[in-house]
């Protein structure tokens, strides 16, 4: 029988074959040092940069939507380009190069020199312009005139006009300097005692109350009638205090209902809460109640201007209509008040038409021209005459 040799026992001193775990970690470490030693390790080393990079890519992303969309209209616009092409119209100069000479003698620019005519035109709608310019002021003084039975030469001529400015200093009074001075007198309450006839009843009993208050910018004017503690009539204005002075915006009177007047001076017009037609608003208009301190204001800020005969001419507007008050200036008078002796100047607005009422008003100069008695006739023959019973103070509030 065959017999089986053993192979021989390795020596402790030879080494063994490498196992397949190191062969691939010296596979690995070869092709790392291969990789640095190529330099291709920092490609893959060092995020630092795409931080950057994404950045710029997030810039260029949100451009170039925009930048997609404006060349599509170029786009379209790009036909228009192609048409430059057609400059091969330099052709035709080649023909006009013919009709050069024919301009030459050059007629048409002497036509255009005798066309100066036409500048004559517009010299035309320049004066046209004037005149409409002119004709609106008479327009609605001939308005104002119908309506109140009077002449248009006396329609807005006692009040300065827009574009004065005031020179007072005092915030509550001063003078104010238009095509006529004005001096609005201060803040201050006046106490009437009346007296009159209503029908066949005498007036008697009745007191009036004039408060006037303003702030150099605004004022707010009311006159009562009481009997007892009973109101029987009240007239209410306010508005501004402007270059040409007082300056309405809203007139009332109340009875036994009110009814009112506004100033839309933005469209030129008076509009009343009646339904009444509306009416022209003309330069330094006044309400029935302001028209007794303007009064005052004018006389206190020019009195050698208003000797006694001279008339002053105002847009007086009332709770239902509107026309022109030509008051009369008169001489001093003294009067014998229940308040004491005052001096005082008279102005009187006489009836122009069947059923206007008569107006007589005192102004006492040493007071700042402020009423000191107001007298109204009506055309039946009632009237109200209402004297000042309370002493003002000695130097008149400014």
């Amino acid at each position: 029988m065959p017999t089986l040799v053993a192979p021989p026992p390795l020596s402790a001193g030879m080494p063994g074959r490498p196992s397949w775990r190191v062969l691939a970690a010296l596979t690995l470490l070869v092709a790392v040092i291969h990789l640095l030693v190529l330099g291709l390790a920092p490609t893959a080393i060092g995020p630092e940069p795409s931080p950057l990079a994404n950045k710029f890519i997030t810039r260029t992303i949100v451009i170039a939507p925009p930048a997609s969309e404006k060349p599509a209209a170029p786009a379209a616009a790009a036909p228009p380009e192609a048409r430059p092409p057609a400059p091969v119209k330099p052709r035709r100069p080649r023909a006009p190069s013919v009709p050069k000479p024919r301009p030459a003698p050059a007629p048409e620019p002497q036509i255009d020199n005798a066309t100066p005519k036409e500048p004559e035109a517009p010299d035309l709608t320049v004066q046209p312009a004037t005149d409409s310019g002119a004709m609106p002021a008479d327009t609605p003084a001939n308005a104002a005139g119908s309506d109140a039975g009077s002449g248009t030469a006396v329609a807005g001529t006692g009040d300065g006009t827009a574009g004065a400015s005031a020179g007072a200093s005092n915030p509550t009074s001063g003078n104010i300097v238009g095509t006529q001075s004005l001096r609005i007198p201060g803040s201050v309450t006046l106490d009437f005692a009346a007296t009159g006839q209503d029908g066949s009843s005498p007036m008697q009993g009745v007191f009036g109350e004039l408060t006037w208050l303003q702030d150099g910018s605004r004022y707010d004017a009311r006159l009562t009638l009481k009997v007892l503690f009973s109101t029987i009539r009240s007239q209410h204005s306010t508005g501004r205090i402007g270059p040409s002075g007082i300056e309405p915006d809203r007139y009332s009177e109340s009875r036994k209902s009110e009814v009112a007047s506004h100033f839309v001076r933005d469209q030129g017009q008076v509009v009343f809460s009646n339904n009444a037609p509306p009416v022209p608003l003309l330069a330094g208009a006044q309400d029935r109640l302001s028209i007794m301190m303007q009064l005052g204001g004018l006389l206190a800020g020019d009195p050698g201007r208003y000797p006694a005969g001279s008339q002053i001419s105002v847009q007086t507007v009332g709770p239902r209509d509107a026309g022109v008050w030509v008051f009369v200036v008169g001489d001093e008078e003294q009067l014998s008040l229940p308040a004491g002796e005052y001096r005082a100047r008279k102005l009187t607005r006489s009836p122009r038409q069947q059923f206007d009422s008569k107006l007589e008003l005192w102004l006492a100069p040493d007071y700042g021209y402020l009423p000191v008695r107001i007298k109204q006739t009506e055309p039946n023959g009632n009237f109200a005459d209402a004297q000042l019973r309370k002493s003002l103070p000695t130097t008149p509030s400014n």
